[in-house]
C-alpha cells in the first residue's frame, strides 16, 4: 500500500497534558490512517550537518525542553525503533547523492513523540527519525523528501513535524486571548494557497515571496520539515488542510495530509 505523507505543526510540549482541539484532530487522524509498517519522523528539533538517521533498536523518549510540569518529564513513548527501515532510507539517500550517516543511540525528541503519543498511543509501530540540515535551503529538503518517497511503497508513514508559524519571542509578548495578528494569518494563508496551487517553486522561495516570512520564521528549521513532506508527496494539489487552529495567539497548528483521504 502506498502510504500518504503528513506534515504536523507540533506546538508546545504540553499538548499531551491539554490536548484540546489539536489533540482531538490528531487522534482522529491516527485512527483513520492505514496502519504503517513503520514511521519516519523529520523533526525540527534534530539538526545536523549531514543527514542522519536514527538506528536505535529501542529509542529513548527525549525530554528536550525545560520549565514545564513535572508530569511531562515522566511521560514515555516506548515505541520500538526501526533500524532496518533506517538502513533502507540511508541507501535511498545515498542513491540520490545525499550524504548520510546512521546514529545508533538517538532517541525520539518531542517533535516526534508528542504527536505520535496522541495519534498512535499504543506505541507499537516502529519509529525512526531523520535530522534536518538547517544550513541547507528548502529545495535541498524537498530533494531529501523525493529520495525517501519510495519508502511509502513499503508502508512507511513519512511525517514532517515542525510549525507553520514559529516566532516564540512574539508568542511570549502576545496578550493572552487576543486574536492572531494579520502578519500571522496572511503568512499562513499564503502557504496554504501555494500548496493548493502546487507551486513548489514559490514555496521554496518563501522568504522572498511570502508576506511577513521572516517575522513568522526568524530561522528556517520549523518550516523545513514541510519541505521534506512535500518532496515525498507525489503531488501537492490534492493535499488536505487539517486543523487550521491557533494556539497562544500566534502558533498555527495546521496539518497537511498529502496523497491521502481526508
Amino acid at each position: 500500500m502506498m502510504m500518504p505523507v503528513l506534515f504536523l505543526s507540533h506546538g508546545a510540549p504540553t499538548l499531551p497534558l491539554d490536548e484540546g482541539e489539536t489533540g482531538a484532530a490528531w487522534r482522529k487522524l491516527g485512527a483513520q490512517l492505514p496502519r504503517p509498517s513503520a514511521i519516519l519522523v523529520i523533526s525540527a528539533h534534530w539538526e545536523s550537518h549531514i543527514a542522519t538517521l536514527s538506528r536505535a533498536v529501542q529509542p529513548d523518549t527525549i525530554h528536550d525542553f525545560s520549565g514545564f510540569p513535572e508530569e511531562l518529564y515522566r511521560m514515555q513513548y516506548p515505541a520500538p525503533g526501526a533500524p532496518q527501515m533506517a538502513e533502507v532510507a540511508a541507501e535511498l539517500l545515498q542513491q540520490s547523492c545525499i550524504a548520510v550517516q546512521l546514529d545508533d543511540t538517538h532517541g525520539l525528541d518531542h517533535g516526534a513523540w508528542v504527536p505520535l503519543s496522541i495519534m498512535f498511543p499504543q506505541a507499537d509501530i516502529p519509529v525512526a527519525q531523520l535530522s534536518l540540515q538547517p544550513q541547507r535551503d528548502p529545495a535541498w529538503h524537498v530533494a531529501v523528501g523525493r529520495a525517501l518517497s519510495p519508502l511509502r511503497e513499503q508502508g512507511v508513514l513519512i511525517v514532517g513535524s515542525g510549525a507553520i508559524t514559529h516566532n516564540l519571542r512574539a508568542v511570549f509578548q502576545h496578550p493572552q486571548g487576543d486574536p492572531a495578528p494579520v502578519w500571522v494569518t496572511e503568512f499562513r494563508d499564503w502557504i496554504a494557497a501555494r500548496i493548493r496551487e502546487g507551486d513548489l517553486d514559490a514555496l521554496c522561495a518563501y522568504r522572498a515571496h511570502a508576506p511577513h516570512a521572516v517575522q513568522n520564521h526568524p530561522t528556517d528549521e520549523h518550516l523545513l520539515p514541510l519541505f521534506v513532506a512535500m518532496g515525498a508527496a507525489s503531488k501537492l494539489e490534492d493535499a488536505h488542510h487539517l486543523n487550521p487552529v491557533m494556539t497562544f495567539g500566534l502558533l498555527a497548528m495546521d496539518a497537511w495530509l498529502f496523497n491521502g483521504t481526508s
